[in-house]
């Protein structure tokens, strides 16, 4: 593992309040409420107004979606439309590279300067973060925020985790005023086991799995996946 002493350290003065901003990303191929009650928990524990969702346009570690871009899109915008809390961002959707987070994260600090970004996301990406393009640099610009099963056991952690744990883990809410960015914070939320995988599995023998699809997709997302004969 990299020296984590060269990550730079974004110290708080009591002059700077700061907005705050919650970031979701992925390829939401479909978005359900496996991605969108997690991030409605965070957003109440860290009182933070709007939850950005940013789908990706060709993810590093996938090599294609289902539905294309425009359709994966349109479905987080009626999301959006649906719930206040929720915006859209789609600038990766515009490019023709793989969606680096990094890029992604430089170019929302840029566009909000006086901004503390908290960059949502589950344990199993918490688990390769080391692994991702210049991730050093990441914690500089944001805060990660990790949606965990309540007792996780951290202990079982791979080496290089509990080492990026043991030196960016905030334990109190408290830590949020003390740095702008580069802390960890584990949120305990109600586990919801949801997968994209399944759900499109489910919808292409929808007659058998119709109920479950109802219950774990926004009637509006669903709607459209009907209208479009997506996952079929």
């Amino acid at each position: 593992m990299p020296n984590e002493s060269k990550i730079k350290q974004n110290k708080l003065t009591k002059e700077q309040p700061l907005l705050r901003i919650g970031i979701l990303g992925g390829t939401f191929d479909p978005i359900h409420h496996g991605h969108l009650n997690p991030a409605k928990q965070v957003a109440q524990w860290l009182d933070i107004n709007k939850i950005t969702l940013l789908p990706a346009h060709i993810p590093p570690h996938k090599s294609s979606t289902s539905a294309d871009a425009l359709q994966r899109k349109e479905m987080v915008s009626l999301v959006c439309q649906n719930d206040p809390l929720f915006e859209l961002d789609a600038r990766e959707l515009t490019r023709h590279t793989p969606s680096f987070t990094v890029e992604t994260l430089k170019e929302i600090k840029r566009d909000n300067p006086n901004s503390q970004i908290f960059f949502i996301i589950g344990m199993d990406s918490l688990l390769n973060f080391t692994s991702w393009h210049q991730w050093q640099e990441i914690l500089t610009l944001c805060h990660l925020v990790v949606n965990s099963r309540p007792c996780y056991d951290l202990s079982t952690m791979n080496n290089e985790t509990n080492t990026l744990l043991k030196n960016h883990r905030a334990t109190q809410l408290s830590e949020i005023k003390q740095c702008e960015s580069g802390r960890i914070f584990i949120h305990e939320n109600q586990h919801w086991d949801v997968s994209s995988t399944e759900l499109r599995t489910q919808l292409k023998v929808q007659l058998k799995h119709q109920q479950t699809a109802h219950n774990a997709i926004p009637d509006c997302v669903l709607n459209f996946i009907t209208q479009e004969q997506l996952y079929r």
